[in-house]
This record gives structure tokens, sequence and C-alpha cells, in this order.
């Protein structure tokens, strides 16, 4: 029996705190102009994407006390772009990176239910947490949480949200003696909760949703937020986007669902993916290169080096070798803001491993972190790259991809006109949206609808 063709699934992500947009390219406009995320999404619509992303960061980043300003500095509220995004698209989902270690429930859960009424049920929840006490220097709770403990309050969190989401339990039913009929109105419900983390309870002030509650999306991939992802997401992002790598990451991922009685559809792989196209294959690669290098500059590559070697490194030469002394071992006190600096669990491993890496390609500090800081995932012209993202969803490496243009807020178009006309040849990809939600869209079943909360003889009159 052979396998069925799967859907191809296309979110597009505005670019957060990065060195991924090229800001020296011309087209490159603002990342706080509303215009600039207006133009974005109805891109993203107007290619039948499921969802528009937005991350959110929590606190400038810096780096030797000084404000990181080779990328974006700010951002807007993620929130009220979604508000606002609502109000000039139509049916693309509004995703949304919302943190669960300096939130509160109730808030968050407020804003995520109003948003759903607003969009007609288009919203989804990025939860995630933060992990250092530079950001939480921020908040009135401040420090930080170990990871353990970031990962249990996340789940108690959502929890919690969840409860409020689902308190309002149906409807009532009113008898409208005027009218001679039976009307039904929203009926709230009291909440309690109570955990290590949250004891709150009241009457939640928004009814529910469209969708009953936004979809769920996890970006993680320790061991705590894959398990997480696997109990309660209903997608995930990834950056493994490779096959190998992909194939592994969505077999691993997808295995964990039985063990929480989920079937193995209910939860989405989505991998973060980059692009460059060309006319030709060749045209693409020459571009893909330019783009590196723009993206790359010396000062940025001195602050990718100064993150591992946890030293002041602005008098080294980017384009000589890489530095001589061995990183500074221990906390992090050079770069602030950053998740990628806690990744180095052994610095001095690596920084030897970036040598050996040098010496064998005889490569400058620069052109080492162009090439170790990662490669576009597709290159090539429409058709190769369209090739490339259904020939990976088919083999079980993905189930999608969350696109990433490297010029904001244009660079997605070139591909809404030219790769996705060529998926939608191919039969992988949708011609035009088939419901008005963004749970239809990703192909997720509809959540259980409360039952009502007095029958017809039993009404409220």
């Amino acid at each position: 029996m052979s396998k069925p063709i799967k859907q191809v699934h296309l979110a597009a992500h505005f670019p957060g705190v990065n060195n991924t947009t090229v800001w020296s390219d011309p087209a490159a406009g603002s990342h706080i102009d509303f215009a600039s995320f207006r133009h974005f999404a109805q891109t993203a619509e107007r290619g039948k994407f499921d969802f528009f992303f937005l991350a959110e960061g929590l606190r400038l980043r810096e780096q030797n006390g000084l404000i990181y300003d080779l990328d974006v500095v700010g951002r807007p509220d993620t929130f009220t772009v979604l508000a606002a995004l609502a109000a000039v698209t139509e049916r693309i989902g509004l995703t949304g990176t919302i943190n669960s270690t300096f939130n509160e429930p109730y808030e968050v859960a407020r804003q995520f239910a109003s948003l759903d009424h607003l969009s007609g049920g288009r919203t989804a929840w990025n939860v995630v947490t933060s992990w250092d006490a530079f950001t939480g220097e921020n908040f009135r709770r401040g420090g930080y949480l170990p990871q353990e403990e970031r990962y249990a309050r996340a789940k108690a969190f959502l929890t919690t949200a969840l409860e409020l989401f689902d308190s309002w339990t149906g409807d009532e039913i009113v008898a409208d003696r005027e009218a001679g009929r039976f009307l039904s109105r929203p009926l709230p419900g009291a909440f309690r909760h109570e955990d290590a983390y949250f004891d709150i309870s009241g009457h939640f002030n928004v009814p529910r949703g469209p969708q009953g509650r936004p979809v769920i999306f996890q970006a993680g991939d320790s061991e705590e937020g894959r398990e997480f992802a696997a109990a309660s997401a209903d997608a995930i992002f990834t950056g493994h986007a490779t096959l190998e790598a992909g194939q592994a990451f969505y077999a691993d991922v997808k295995g964990r669902l039985a063990r929480y009685g989920r079937a193995r559809d209910s939860l989405l792989v989505l991998p973060a993916a980059t692009f460059v196209l060309g006319d030709t294959d060749a045209e693409a690669a020459e571009l893909a290169h330019e783009v590196r290098l723009s993206q790359v500059s010396g000062q940025t590559a001195i602050k990718f080096l100064e993150q591992l070697w946890n030293r002041d490194l602005s008098s080294h030469d980017p384009d000589g070798p890489l530095p001589t002394a061995d990183p500074v071992v221990g906390e992090n006190t050079v770069a602030r803001g950053r998740a990628s600096v806690r990744m180095f669990r052994d610095p001095v491993a690596i920084a030897n491993q970036w040598r050996a890496l040098a010496e064998a390609k005889n490569l400058t500090s620069r052109e080492l972190i162009i090439e170790v800081t990662g490669r576009q995932t597709f290159v090539g012209s429409p058709a190769t790259v369209a090739r490339a993202i259904n020939d990976l969803v088919q083999a079980d490496a993905s189930d999608g991809f969350i696109l990433v243009p490297h010029v904001t807020p244009g660079g997605l178009d070139p591909l809404v006109d030219t790769v996705v006309p060529l998926l939608q040849e191919r039969g992988v990809y949708r011609t035009d949206y088939e419901g008005t939600t963004l749970r239809d869209h990703l192909g997720l079943p509809p959540l259980d609808a409360p039952a009502p909360a007095s029958a017809p003889d039993r009404a409220v009159v």
C-alpha cells in the first residue's frame, strides 16, 4: 500500500532580533513601521500560508555593556501588532510568542481570547520560557528559574490558561416570551486554580472564542521542550531543516505522542527555513554567498566570537585567524540576553573544533563564523526550491516550513509568486483556504464544544 501524499504547510516568520535581515539591501524596510507588518502578512495570505508568526524579546540584548545594535534592537508589543493585522487580513493565522515566565495566566488568556474573537478564530500562542536573570530584571519577580523549574511553571501556566479558556462551559438557554422562542447566551463559569505557582479564582471575563482556545505552539529542542510539546502543543518549531536531522527529530517527537493518548497527526513539526531564489540554481548559489557575506559583517563576526570566548575581542581582526587564547569558562559576562550563549556547554572544546575547521579549510575568523552559523535552507531556482520543500515533507523530515526571508518586508513576495504555484501544480498545496480558522488551515480537529448549561425545559424565564 503506497504512502498517502502529504499536504505541505507553509508559514511566514517576520524576522526578530537576529542578523537574518540584510540591512544594507535597499529593499530592507522598517521593523517597527506597521506598513512592514501589513505588507508581510498580506503577502503570506496571498500565498495561502497557514499563519504569520511574530517572535518577541523582552529585553534589548547587550554586549560588553552596550546595547547590541548590529541587528533589530526593538519590537512593538506582540498583541498590539497581531490585533492590528487582524483588521487588515481575512484568513491567515496570527501567531505570537508570549512568555510564560514573566506573565500571568489570566492576563495572557484574556488577551488571546480577545484576539481570537477579533480575528474570527485565527490565533495561536507560541508558549516559551525565559532562562536568564538579565531578562528578569525588567520584571518584578527578577532572577531566573532553573531549566527544570521553567518548564514546570510553563506547564502550570498553560494548564491554568486552558482552564480559563474552558471556564465558559456553554450557553444558558433563555426564554424570549415576546418572540415565543428560546435563545441562548454565553454562560461564564467560575474558575479556581491552586498549585505551586498559581493561586487564582474568579470568573473569566471573555467568552469562549471561535476556536475554543488558541492553537498552541512550542519552540524547544531540549528533552523538556520535546516532552512539553508532545503533551500539550498542536505544533512544534525546530531548527532541524535537513533530511537526516529533520527525520530524526520528526520521529522522536511523533513517537512521544502515544503515551499522552495522542495521534501522530495531532502535532505538526514545522522547522524554520531560509531561502534564496534565482532564475537558475547557479545564480541562486552566487546570490546566497553574497547574502551570507552581508549577514555576517566583520563587526558581527567579532560579536559572535565574543559570545563563545566570553571576553572582549573588539581589537581582533575578523579577517585574520581565530583568537589564540582560550575562552573564559564560567558565567558569560560579555553577551547578555542571548539564549545561544547558554548553549555553549563546553566553550573550550567548541573553540578547538572551530580552530580545526578553520585550519582545514584555511578560513579567516569571519569566514569561520559564516561556516558555523548556518546556511540558507533552500537555494535554487523556483523549481528546485519547490521540489526540495516537497521532498522533505514527503520524507517525514517535517510537515512544512516556517519561512524566514533575508529582506523585510518584501522578501517573501518572490517565493509566493514563483514557488507556491509550483507546489499547487504538484497537488501538495492548497489553492485556496478551505476553512476560516487556524485550526482549519493546520488540519487539526475542532475542539469539542462545551455542553449547554441547561436544557430548554429548564430554561431561565
